[in-house]
C-alpha cells in the first residue's frame, strides 16, 4: 500500500507541477500590459506555458494506465476495463462542454456562439481517454499494451501534417472538422490550439510509459524503469533533432512547431525527463512543500474550471492587459493560494462524504 501511494504522489505532483504551469501562462498573458509583454520575462513565461497541455494530457494517459492494472489485476476481462476507462472519457468530454457552455453564458453578449463549439483541453482529453481505451479491448498483456500504444501516438503525429495541409478534411462539417485538424473555416478563422491531431498522440504516449513504469514496479526496479524511461526520452529526443536536421522532405508541407512529427517526439523526450525530475524530487520527501502540488494535481480537473473566469474571465481579480508584472506577480500569488485552499476544502469534503456514505452503509 505504501509504494502503491508513492506512485500516486509524484504522478500527482507533476500533474500539480502542469497546473502551476498552466496558472502562471494565463495570469501573465491575461493580466500584463503591452509595455510588460514586450520583455523577456513575458517570452520566457510564455515558453513554459507550452508545457501544460502535453503534461495534461500524457498524465492522462498514465492515469489510465494505473486503472488498467489496478482492473486487471482484479482479473476483468478487456472488454469490460475498456468500457470503464471510455465511460470515464465520455466524462471528461461531457465537463469540457459544460465549460464551454459557462464561458459562454459568463462571456455573453460579446462571445461569438461559435466558442460553444470550440476544441479545448478538456474535449481532447476526454475524447483521448476514450480512443485509449481501444488498448485493453484489442491486446492484452503489458508489452503488447505498450506497443500498440507507442504505435498508435507515432501514428497520429505522422498523420497530423497531411490532416492540417495537403488533406484537410474539408468533405465534414466544421464543427467535426475541427476535432481532426483546429479548424479552418469562415467560423473558425484562427484555427483552435487542441485538435486531437497530433494532441491526442501524446495520451497514447503517456498510456505506454504508464504501462511500461507499473511492469518496473511490479518487478521491484521503479528507480530503474524511471531511469530507463528518462534516458529513452533524451535518446528520442537527439534521434528526432537529428531527423529534423536530415534533408528528407517527407510532407509537402512542413511546420516544425505545431504539426512536425519530429517536434512531438522532442515533447514525448521532455515530458520522459519531467517524470524523471518528479520522481527524484519527491523521493527526497520535502515535507510540506509536496504537500500542495500533490493535493492541486489531484483536483486538477476542479482546479483547471474554477480558475480561468478568476484570470480571464468576467471576474478577473485584477484588470486584464493593465498590470506590471510585480500585480501580476501577486495576482497569480493569490491564485495558487485560493486553489490549493480550494484543493484542501475538497480534499476533506471528500473524506467526510466517504465517512458518512460507510457509516450508512452499515447494517
Amino acid at each position: 500500500m505504501a509504494a502503491a501511494r508513492a506512485r500516486l504522489d509524484y504522478i500527482d505532483w507533476m500533474r500539480g507541477l502542469a497546473c502551476l504551469t498552466l496558472f502562471q501562462t494565463h495570469a501573465y498573458d491575461s493580466w500584463l500590459a503591452p509595455e510588460a509583454r514586450a520583455t523577456a520575462f513575458f517570452r520566457t513565461s510564455q515558453l513554459i506555458g507550452t508545457l501544460p497541455a502535453p503534461l495534461f494530457l500524457f498524465l492522462a494517459g498514465v492515469s489510465f494506465a494505473l486503472v488498467v492494472d489496478r482492473l486487471e489485476s482484479k482479473g476483468l476481462a478487456g472488454a469490460d476495463i475498456a468500457r470503464r476507462t471510455a465511460r470515464r472519457g465520455f466524462e471528461v468530454f461531457l465537463f469540457g462542454l459544460l465549460f464551454r457552455l459557462q464561458e459562454f453564458v459568463l462571456g455573453y453578449p460579446w462571445a461569438p456562439w461559435t466558442d460553444l463549439l470550440r476544441v479545448d483541453i478538456l474535449n481532447t482529453i476526454g475524447l483521448s481517454l476514450v480512443l485509449v481505451s481501444l488498448v485493453p479491448r484489442l491486446c492484452r498483456g503489458w508489452a503488447r499494451q505498450t506497443l500498440m500504444a507507442s504505435a498508435v501516438a507515432l501514428a497520429i503525429a505522422l498523420l497530423t501534417p497531411p490532416l492540417w495541409t495537403t488533406a484537410k478534411p474539408d468533405f465534414l462539417p466544421w464543427w467535426l472538422a475541427t476535432y481532426l485538424n483546429g479548424g479552418h473555416t469562415d467560423f473558425v478563422p484562427k484555427p483552435w490550439l487542441f485538435p486531437l491531431f497530433p494532441w491526442a498522440g501524446f495520451t497514447f504516449a503517456g498510456g505506454a510509459a504508464g504501462l511500461a513504469l507499473l511492469r518496473a514496479v511490479r518487478a521491484s526496479r521503479e528507480t530503474a524503469g524511471v531511469l530507463l524511461l528518462s534516458g529513452a526520452g533524451l535518446a528520442l529526443a537527439a534521434l528526432a533533432l537529428g531527423l529534423d536536421s536530415l534533408p528528407l522532405p517527407l510532407f509537402a508541407v512542413y511546420d516544425f512547431w505545431h504539426t512536425s512529427p519530429n517536434f512531438f517526439l522532442v515533447r514525448v523526450g521532455v515530458l520522459l525527463v519531467i517524470l524523471l525530475a518528479c520522481y527524484a524530487w519527491c523521493a527526497l520527501k520535502p515535507g510540506w512543500l509536496a504537500s500542495p502540488l500533490i493535493l492541486l494535481g489531484r483536483h486538477s480537473l476542479l482546479i483547471y474550471w474554477v480558475h480561468i473566469p478568476f484570470v480571464y474571465g468576467r471576474f478577473s481579480i485584477l484588470p486584464k492587459r493593465f498590470c506590471s508584472i510585480e500585480e501580476a506577480s501577486l495576482g497569480l500569488a493569490a491564485i495558487i493560494a485560493a486553489t490549493v485552499l480550494l484543493a484542501l476544502l475538497r480534499t476533506r469534503t471528500q473524506a467526510r462524504t466517504a465517512a458518512l456514505w460507510s457509516a450508512l452503509r452499515r447494517p
